[in-house]
């Protein structure tokens, strides 16, 4: 057992001690546990012996946790069991996979096999050959619903945007160490790794590969967890939706200003008979809605400042299952 209730702290500038350390968040992930590790360890196996698969168990209401001990049982020292407090979500449970990682080369991936382990090597060749800090990888044709789709469309349109890149941000990920150790920085709770990577290096790639449907179970991702993440992405590295208000609160006040210099002319041309009640309430609403969306993303920012500076947690972790090193074992005695 690990260190019991607690956040993981950063190994700082401690050196890789293993080849590849293959980093998943694990959800309602009960019946697909035990094929991936099969498959993960068999396609990792074939490249070194020197590696781990990191396993965050993001608080599963089914019986995952069972599944991830059942199979250390099978896979012993190669498998970090790591269980958190509650559910923090995907990019915070990766958090806490990188702090634990030792491998010269960090790779994450998703739980439902939707990203196929065979394609691991065209990642890993990708990032010797182009002497690259970071490569995603990346699928022609992504078996989702339409829907999540457009969501991760959203999503990866507002990536572009903020940090100016062409590639692709997707959950499956090779990095070198000194990368994924660069990001630990961060220990806030509104978590967007992708963003956090593209501050610490422009040494971005991507290859193609598969993506399959996803054989068990549905995605843990709603439209509305993609909007949140879209909003982590766009209120933690950007100022954009503060400029846009300013942009629209701008063009309020021009209009407003416009208008009425349009209606005192008329006033002093004797141009109104009667007074009109449309114009009046068409700039009542139109400034009071400008208003109400400045205030409203204001509010946003102002709501993240105080949950961090509150210290909400980036995770806690319950328990973590390692079979320590030799050397460790050793010097324990």
């Amino acid at each position: 057992m690990g260190p019991g209730i607690g956040a993981v702290a950063p190994a700082g500038g401690d050196p890789p001690t293993l080849d590849i350390s293959v980093v998943i968040p694990v959800y309602r992930s009960a019946p697909t546990v035990e094929l991936l590790l099969r498959r993960v360890s068999a396609v990792v196996g074939s490249i070194t012996t020197s590696y781990e698969i990191v396993l965050v168990e993001d608080c599963s209401p089914d019986d995952t946790w069972q599944a991830i001990e059942n199979a250390r049982g099978v896979y012993g020292e190669r498998v970090v069991a790591v269980q958190l407090m509650r559910n923090y979500g995907q990019h915070n449970a990766l958090m806490c996979g990188l702090r634990l990682a030792r491998g010269r080369v960090v790779v994450t991936m998703d739980d439902d096999l939707q990203n196929p382990p065979e394609e691991i090597p065209k990642l890993l060749a990708r990032l010797q050959e182009g002497s690259l800090d970071l490569v995603y990888g990346s699928a022609d044709e992504r078996q989702h619903a339409g829907w999540r789709n457009l969501g991760s469309a959203l999503v990866w349109s507002f990536y572009r945007r903020v940090f100016g890149g062409r590639v692709t941000p997707t959950t499956y990920r090779a990095m070198r160490y000194e990368l994924a150790r660069s990001v630990l920085f961060y220990d806030l709770n509104f978590t967007y790794l992708d963003g956090l990577l593209a501050w610490c290096t422009t040494r971005i790639g991507e290859v193609t590969v598969a993506h399959h449907a996803r054989a068990v179970g549905t995605s843990g991702y709603s439209m509305g967890k993609l909007l949140l993440l879209a909003l982590n992405l766009y209120t933690n590295f950007s100022l954009l939706p503060l400029q846009l208000v300013s942009a629209v609160g701008l063009f309020a006040a021009l209009g407003g200003f416009g208008l009425g210099a349009y209606y005192l002319v008329l006033y002093l041309a004797s141009s109104i008979a009667v007074p009109g009640f449309a114009s009046t309430i068409v700039a009542v609403l139109v400034l009071g809605g400008a208003q109400l969306l400045a205030l409203g993303v204001i509010g946003e920012y102002l709501g993240r400042l105080h949950l961090n500076v509150n210290r909400k947690p980036q995770f806690i972790v319950r328990q973590i299952c390692r079979t320590p090193p030799p050397d460790a074992e050793h010097s324990a005695r």
